[in-house]
C-alpha cells in the first residue's frame, strides 16, 4: 500500500486524469440533459488524450530518425511515435463525434422541442 501511495505522489497527473475520466463517466450517467451527455463524453475523451501525452513523454529523446553514418543505434534515446499518432487520431475522432453528436442533439430538439432524456422518452411510448 505504501509503494502504491509513492508512484501516486511521484505521477499525480495519472491521478488527475483518473479523476477527470471518472467525472466525465459520472456526468454522462447522471444528468438527463443531451448537451451534458455530451460534455460528459468530451471530458472523458480529452482525460484520455492527456494520458496519452503523459504516458508517451520521454526526458531528452530526440526522433526515431537513424542518421547517416551512426556506428550503433540505441534504442533508449529514440521516442516512440505511436503515442503521437494515436493522439492526433484520437483527437480527429474527438472533434468528428462531437460534431455528428451536435448534429444529432439539434435534431432531436427540433423533433421533440426539449433536450431532456426522460422527456423526449416519455414522447416516444
Amino acid at each position: 500500500m505504501l509503494e502504491l501511495l509513492q508512484t501516486l505522489i511521484q505521477r499525480p497527473n495519472f491521478v488527475v486524469f483518473v479523476i477527470l475520466f471518472l467525472w466525465g463517466i459520472y456526468i454522462m450517467a447522471a444528468h438527463p440533459n443531451f448537451v451534458k451527455k455530451l460534455i460528459g463524453l468530451y471530458i472523458v475523451q480529452i482525460s484520455a488524450i492527456f494520458f496519452l501525452v503523459a504516458f508517451s513523454a520521454k526526458q531528452g529523446a530526440t526522433v526515431p530518425v537513424i542518421m547517416e553514418g551512426a556506428a550503433a543505434v540505441e534504442p533508449l534515446i529514440y521516442a516512440n511515435p505511436l503515442p503521437h499518432v494515436l493522439t492526433v487520431t484520437a483527437i480527429v475522432v474527438q472533434v468528428a463525434t462531437l460534431g455528428v453528436s451536435l448534429a444529432l442533439v439539434a435534431g432531436i430538439y427540433r423533433k421533440f422541442g426539449t433536450l431532456d432524456e426522460d422527456k423526449v422518452m416519455e414522447q416516444l411510448k
